[in-house]
């Protein structure tokens, strides 16, 4: 398990703003391809694939909440180029448009900046001393 949360914080850090090289991913986490991929599922309840489409939403839904910051401005953070887009795939996720989802739940999140976005604006994850440090986070 422990290298399975290593490989998603990976995914989360490294590969989120692209397609995921799920060779690279698993052989990060020391798993064959395929059975990465099922473990992955079996822990995490979806695919490596549908856990990095999903993160965006989330991170949107935190910032609509709890950040004050337009549409558009939380759209380019989670990483989409096009408003449109955006509106289009958080209402098939959530059921709301950012501004319904907004006024319903605006106001609902402790976290002032949420979680997803204070690892990377602190530096992420501290390394140990002799490692590189590589901090590229990235949303799809």
């Amino acid at each position: 398990m422990r290298q399975l949360r290593l490989a998603k914080d990976a995914m989360e850090r490294d590969w989120s703003d692209s397609a995921p090289d799920l060779d690279a991913v698993a052989a990060h986490a020391g798993y064959p391809r395929y059975h990465f991929v099922r473990a992955f599922k079996e822990a995490y309840g979806q695919t490596p694939g549908r856990y990095l489409t999903h993160r965006p939403m989330e991170c949107a839904e935190d910032l609509l909440r709890t950040a004050g910051l337009s549409v558009t401005e939380i759209c380019h953070l989670v990483g989409f180029g096009s408003v449109g887009t955006f509106s289009t795939l958080f209402k098939a996720w959530t059921g709301l448009t950012p501004s319904e989802y907004r006024t319903r739940h605006g106001g609902r999140g402790a976290a002032l900046i949420p979680g997803c976005y204070a690892m990377p604006w602190a530096g992420g994850f501290r390394r140990g001393p002799g490692t590189a440090h590589h901090n590229s986070g990235e949303a799809t």
